[in-house]
C-alpha cells in the first residue's frame, strides 16, 4: 500500500522521526495559537530583517565618518532606529511569547482533561496511574505548550544567519567562502544533538510520570506506612527511579554540552577565520573599514547556527512531551449518541449478552439480564463474580466489549450523555466527595438542587444528625469536616439520592453502614426518594431479602435471577454470604 507523503521541513530533517503523534499534537495546538504564532513569526522575521540590516548600515556610516562624507547625520539617524526596532521588536517578542505558551498551554490542558473525563473511569485507572495522569496533564503539556513560540522563533534563528551569510556574500564573496567552509560541521553538530537528546528525553520524562506515581501512592497510604514502620522502606521505594533519572538527566545535558562546546568552539574559529581574511582584503585595498566591520558583524550573525541549538533542544523536549500527552489523547471515549429516553420510562434496564474485559481477563461474560421499570434488584455474588462490572455498564460509566444494554428500549451507546447523566444516578462503597462546603458536596451533579432537596436527601441517607453536628452545619468547609466512612458513605447515598432518576445504581454503597442505619436507608430508599429502578450490589445478606428481585453471578455470569426466599434453597446461593463474611440466615 502506498504511503501517504507527510509534510517536511528543515525541522523534520533535524529531528529523527519527527512525524508521529507527538507532532501533529503540536500542530493541533499550534492551529489553536495560529494567530498569535503567525504575530510572533512575523516580528521574529521583522527583528531578524533589523538584525541582518544593521550592520550594513553600520558600516556606511563608519565609512562615511572616516572618509568626511556628507550625509553622515541620516546615517547615525538611521543606526539609532535600527537599534531601537531590534530592542523594541525583542521585547513584543518576549511579551507576546509569553503569552501564546501560556494559552497554547492552558489549551492543550484543557483538551486533555476534557478527554480524560469522557474516557470509561476504570478503563482509564486500569491504562494509567494517577501520577502518570498528573505528569501528562501539568509537566508535559507545559513543556509541549512551548512548541509554537519556539518553532516560530525558530525560524528567525534561522533567517537571521542564512540573511547574514547572503550580506556577507554580497559584502565580499572570499570572506563568505571561508564562512561556508565551516558550516557543514555546524549542521553535523546540530543532528547529532537532536538524534542523540531525543530517546534520552523521552525516558527522562517517563521516569518523571513513574516518581510521581510512587510518591501519589505513598500520600495516599501514609498512615498505614507510618502503622507499620515501613517509612524507610517506602522512601527507598518511591525515590527508586532517581538513579536512572540522574544517568538520564546527565546524558541528556552531556549531549546538550558538547553540541554547546562544539559550537563554541566552531564558531569563533569561523569568525576568526573571516577576520583574518578580511584584514588581508582590507589592506590589499578590496575591501574598506564599515566593509570590514559589516563583514565581523556578518560572521557573528551567520554563526549563530550554532545558537539554534538551544530552540532546537526545545523543540525536542516538546515533541518528547507532546508524544506522551497525546498517548492519553488516543484512548477511545466512550461513544454517545443524540437519542432521547422515553419520557414516561418507567426505567426498565435491559443486558443483551454484555461481554465487559479489563486486560487479559473477562469481567462479564454474555450476561443477559432484565430489570423490570421500578424495580428492586440486589446483585450479589463472591469477590471478582463480576457485580461491579455489571454496575457500571448498567449506567454506561463502560462501555461492554460485546453486546447491548438498553434503558426504556434506547441503546445506551446512542443516548445522549447529559439526559443519560440526569436520568442514571450512582452512589459507590468509597465515595470522592467535591465542592467547597458540605452542602456543595451533596448537591454535586448535572444539576444543583434546592436546599430543601439536599435537606430531604440527607435525611434518607441517615445523615442529616452528624451535618448539623458539625462546626457550621450545611456550610462547613469540606476539607474541615471529619467525616468518617461511613459518615462518607451517608453523603454520598444522600448525593445519589438527590439526583436520583429512573434508574439508581448502589454499588455497596451501604457497606460502611452499621445495620441499624442500613436498614433505615434501604427503607427511605424505597418512601423517600425518587420512584424508579434500582440496582444494589450488596454483600448483604438482609439487603438481598429486601429486595423485589436478586441476580446471582457467579464467575462473570448470570447463576441466576429470582426472589430471595426462592435463592435461599440453594445451598450454593447461601454459601455466597458465608464467604463475603455478611450476616447469614434469611430474613
Amino acid at each position: 500500500m502506498a504511503r501517504t507523503p507527510q509534510p517536511s521541513s528543515p525541522w523534520r530533517r533535524l529531528l529523527p522521526g519527527a512525524w508521529d503523534t507527538g507532532t501533529r499534537h503540536l500542530l493541533d495546538a499550534s492551529r489553536h495559537s495560529g494567530g498569535r504564532t503567525a504575530l510572533v513569526c512575523g516580528l521574529s522575521t521583522a527583528s531578524a530583517a533589523v538584525a541582518v540590516a544593521l550592520p550594513a548600515v553600520l558600516g556606511n556610516a563608519l565609512d562615511r565618518t572616516l572618509g568626511g562624507a556628507s550625509g553622515m547625520g541620516p546615517a547615525l539617524i538611521l543606526c539609532a532606529l535600527l537599534l531601537t526596532a531590534e530592542v523594541l521588536l525583542d521585547a513584543l517578542i518576549a511579551a507576546l511569547g509569553g503569552i501564546t505558551t501560556a494559552r497554547t498551554t492552558a489549551w492543550l490542558r484543557r483538551r486533555g482533561v476534557d478527554h480524560l473525563l469522557s474516557l470509561a473511569p476504570q478503563r482509564t485507572a486500569d491504562r494509567f496511574t494517577t501520577g502518570d495522569l498528573v505528569a501528562r496533564l501539568a509537566g508535559n503539556t507545559a513543556d509541549a505548550g512551548t512548541a509554537p513560540t519556539t518553532a516560530a522563533t525558530g525560524l528567525a534563528a534561522l533567517l537571521t544567519p542564512a540573511g547574514a551569510l547572503v550580506a556577507l556574500a554580497c559584502t565580499d564573496l572570499w570572506l563568505a567562502a571561508v564562512f561556508l567552509a565551516g558550516v557543514p560541521l555546524l549542521a553535523r553538530l546540530l543532528r547529532i544533538f537532536a538524534r542523540g537528546s531525543s530517546d534520552s528525553v523521552s525516558r527522562y520524562q517517563q521516569l518523571q510520570a513513574d516518581l510521581a506515581t510512587r510518591l501519589v501512592e505513598a500520600l495516599g497510604g501514609a498512615r498505614t506506612i507510618a502503622a507499620a514502620g515501613t517509612t524507610s522502606r517506602e522512601r527507598g521505594r518511591v525515590l527508586a527511579p532517581l538513579p536512572e533519572l540522574h544517568a538520564q538527566g546527565r546524558a541528556m545535558w552531556q549531549v546538550y554540552g558538547r553540541a554547546v562546546a562544539g559550537s563554541s568552539v566552531l564558531v569563533p574559529l569561523l569568525t576568526t577565520a573571516v577576520l583574518a581574511v578580511g584584514g588581508v582584503r582590507l589592506a590589499s585595498g578590496s575591501l574598506s573599514v564599515g566593509d570590514l566591520l559589516a563583514a565581523a558583524r556578518y560572521a557573528g550573525l551567520a554563526a549563530g547556527l550554532g545558537g539554534v541549538t538551544g530552540q532546537l533542544n526545545s523543540l525536542v523536549r516538546s515533541r518528547a512531551a507532546a508524544r506522551r500527552a497525546a498517548g492519553l489523547l488516543a484512548e477511545p471515549s466512550l461513544a454517545s449518541g443524540t437519542r432521547p429516553l422515553p419520557a414516561d420510562g418507567p426505567g426498565r434496564l435491559e443486558l443483551r449478552a454484555v461481554t465487559v474485559t479489563r486486560g487479559d481477563a473477562t469481567v462479564l461474560r454474555a450476561a443477559d439480564l432484565v430489570v423490570p421499570g421500578g424495580v428492586t434488584m440486589a446483585v450479589v455474588g463472591r469477590s471478582g463474580s463480576g457485580k461491579s462490572a455489571l454496575a457500571a455498564v448498567a449506567g454506561r460509566l463502560t462501555g461492554p466489549d460485546a453486546g447491548t444494554v438498553l434503558l426504556d428500549g434506547v441503546p445506551l451507546d446512542g443516548t445522549d450523555r447529559a439526559v443519560l447523566r440526569q436520568e442514571v444516578g450512582y452512589a459507590f462503597a468509597r465515595p470522592h466527595l467535591f465542592g467547597d462546603t458540605v452542602e456543595a458536596a451533596v448537591a454535586f451533579g448535572p444539576r444543583t438542587p434546592p436546599h430543601p432537596h439536599i435537606e430531604a436527601a440527607a435525611r434518607a441517607a441517615g445523615a442529616t444528625d452528624f451535618v448539623q453536628r458539625l462546626p457550621h452545619g450545611w456550610s462547613t468547609p469540606l476539607g474541615r469536616a471529619p467525616l468518617s466512612g461511613g459518615e462518607l458513605q451517608r453523603l454520598g447515598l444522600a448525593r445519589a439520592f438527590a439526583h436520583a432518576g429512573r434508574l439508581l445504581v448502589l454499588d455497596d454503597a451501604t457497606s460502611s453502614l452499621d445495620s441499624v442505619t442500613e436498614l433505615h436507608v434501604s427503607r427511605a430508599l424505597l418512601r423517600d426518594v425518587r420512584p424508579g429502578t434500582r440496582l444494589l450490589v450488596t454483600h448483604r445478606v438482609s439487603t438481598a431479602a429486601r429486595a423485589d428481585l436478586v441476580a446471582w453471578m457467579e464467575d462473570g455470569r448470570i447463576r441466576a435471577v429470582g426472589p430471595h426466599a426462592r435463592l435461599w434453597q440453594d445451598a450454593a446461593y447461601r454459601a455466597v454470604f458465608d464467604a463475603t463474611g455478611q450476616e447469614s440466615g434469611a430474613v
